[in-house]
């Protein structure tokens, strides 16, 4: 006797059947809660987390009000992104199968020709982004005077992506007598506002788990100075075992940049932001997901609806302002029982960020140590030494044994040949140099002391500490750098530039001063001749930097 009508009851049999057969053994939580009250007709807001079924809890409800006999649109979903677009249109074609429901995913970058013919054949779900949809009702392409059923999905993220506009006009165009849901990850005043204009008497579901970070998921942060957040996660890079990863960046700008920096490292990356087009997007998604390639840099909206279980590490190269974003972006890794890795890369000014976030998570992080250079070369030799190993165990090198015996008949040494050999190959560790990262200055975690009354002691730390920074201010000389704030560069690029090129502690460089087309630094005049000495070698991105005594 089978259980699946208790286990989903007042589903449509056709339904359970479909999602029996997808592999469905029973409701998630935010199903159990959604579906009874959805079934009903209710409208609802819906908080749930990535992950956790919500496609199912409210599309099952939805697609059980469709009549299939019927070709106008029934049920609307709005989206924030395409690739939530697809991901959701996707799974409500293969819940409503057997009912024969047609399911349409609208977007930007999909052809509008496409799309006509798709709407002139009758289409009863569509799944789209505000955008796309608005395009398609003035243009008289899609109408939705019979639709019935409307879901604002991640409406978070839609009304921080300014689609509030948008959503209005689109409202205008539905019937008031209709069943809304509104699904959010976060649940703010804005969201709270939005559900007031468009839900009548709603039902609020809440579904937060009781670690809000998953107990897969060990969590570290690591503390450098803004300057040294590159070299520091290229170090982190360096020494975890990465299978794939995604890097966590503010602005889209910074996905380009970032992954530029990381590949000319050796750590091949590959941006997601909203500036790809839809065919870019996926070919990217596509190579990530075959393992092609293991690391993505994205903003939080690209990454929307980005729903890959297997995500070995998440790395926060940005922290976010919002601790519920955090968790959002944590709770990508550790999925299905397996172990994730999160790790955020802080400087000084985040400190209060992190406080936040542990506060609203009820976890502290804990706090580590940077690898040293020497770690990461004697980690770099070990991987050597395995492989060699592995090879000579299997005993597959006949071809290179061969040409060992010619060189030991031409009068070589075994090992001279061995220590050659390994010589060659340890070729690529020099395309990746080990950056310096600077120590961060103790004070800049120690408040700030009340002026003491009393006079100083005559040889008092703090009475050398100023006779230290006036004798160093009077030895400075100024440098002139041909690159400038019209070159899109910052302090920290110049200060990481010099630092890692010279040799130089950038703790010993002066007042930086950036114009339009240079920028001028003060440098120890003990020291001019040493940076002018690397001249040529000095780079910020792919720019080669010159310096000049002035």
């Amino acid at each position: 006797m089978t259980t699946e009508p208790l286990t989903w009851s007042g589903l449509h049999p056709d339904l359970v059947h479909t999602i029996t057969e997808l592999g469905f053994t029973g409701p998630t939580p935010i199903q159990q809660a959604a579906l009874p009250l959805l079934l009903q007709g209710r409208d609802m807001i819906g908080q749930a987390q990535t992950g956790t079924g919500k496609t199912a809890a409210f599309g099952l409800p939805l697609l059980q009000r469709i009549d299939p006999e019927k070709t106008g649109v029934q049920a609307l979903v709005l989206t924030p992104t395409r690739e939530l677009a697809i991901q959701v249109a996707d799974a409500l074609s293969s819940y409503g199968a057997q009912r024969g429901v047609t399911v349409l995913a609208v977007y930007g970058g999909q052809s509008y020709q496409q799309q006509f013919r798709s709407l002139r054949r009758g289409v009863q779900v569509i799944v789209g982004t505000p955008g796309r949809l608005l395009d398609l009702i003035s243009q008289g392409y899609l109408h939705l005077h019979t639709v019935q059923t409307v879901v604002l999905d991640e409406a978070d993220e839609m009304l921080s992506m300014g689609f509030i506009e948008d959503i209005e006009s689109i409202f205008e165009h539905i019937p008031p007598r209709r069943q809304t849901m509104l699904f959010s990850a976060t649940i703010s005043k804005r969201v709270l506002e939005l559900s007031t204009r468009y839900l009548h008497e709603p039902e609020t579901v809440s579904i937060t788990p009781k670690q809000l970070t998953g107990a897969t998921i060990s969590q570290r942060y690591y503390l450098v100075n803004q300057y040294d957040k590159v070299a520091a996660l290229a170090r982190l890079l360096e020494m975890e075992i990465v299978d794939s990863a995604l890097i966590f960046v503010r602005t889209r700008l910074a996905t380009g940049e970032l992954a530029n920096q990381l590949t000319t490292r050796g750590f091949p990356a590959e941006p997601l932001n909203g500036d790809l087009s839809q065919d870019a997007r996926i070919q990217v998604l596509t190579r990530y997901r075959n393992g092609q390639v293991k690391i993505l840099v994205a903003t939080d909206v690209a990454a929307r609806g980005l729903d890959i279980d297997d995500i070995s590490h998440v790395f926060n190269f940005d922290l976010p302002e919002d601790p519920e974003v955090y968790v959002h972006r944590v709770g990508r890794t550790g999925r299905a029982g397996r172990q994730g890795t999160a790790i955020s890369i802080l400087t000084p000014k985040d400190r209060w960020l992190l406080r936040r976030i542990e506060q609203y998570t009820h976890f502290k992080l804990n706090r580590a140590e940077l690898p040293t250079i020497q770690q990461i070369e004697n980690h770099r030799q070990a991987l050597l030494m395995e492989q060699l190993e592995m090879w000579i165990r299997r005993g597959r090198c006949r071809r290179e044994r061969e040409m060992v015996d010619t060189l030991v008949l031409a009068g070589h040494q075994p090992e001279e040949i061995a220590a050659a050999a390994l010589k060659l190959a340890r070729m690529d560790e020099k395309k990746r140099p080990i950056d310096p990262v600077t120590p961060i200055k103790e004070e800049q975690f120690i408040p700030r002391e009340r002026k003491s009354t009393r006079p100083a002691r005559r040889n008092s730390p703090a009475m050398t500490d100023r006779r230290r920074v006036a004798n160093r201010d009077r030895d400075m000389v100024p440098v002139k750098l041909d690159i400038g704030r019209a070159d899109g560069i910052g302090v920290n690029h110049v200060v990481a530039s010099l630092a890692h090129y010279s040799g130089i502690t950038s703790s010993l460089l002066g007042k930086i001063r950036l114009e339009t087309h240079h920028t001028m630094v003060d440098v120890p005049e003990n020291l001019v001749g040493r940076l002018l000495a690397r001249n040529g070698a000095y780079r910020i991105g792919r720019r080669v930097v010159t310096l000049e005594r002035i």
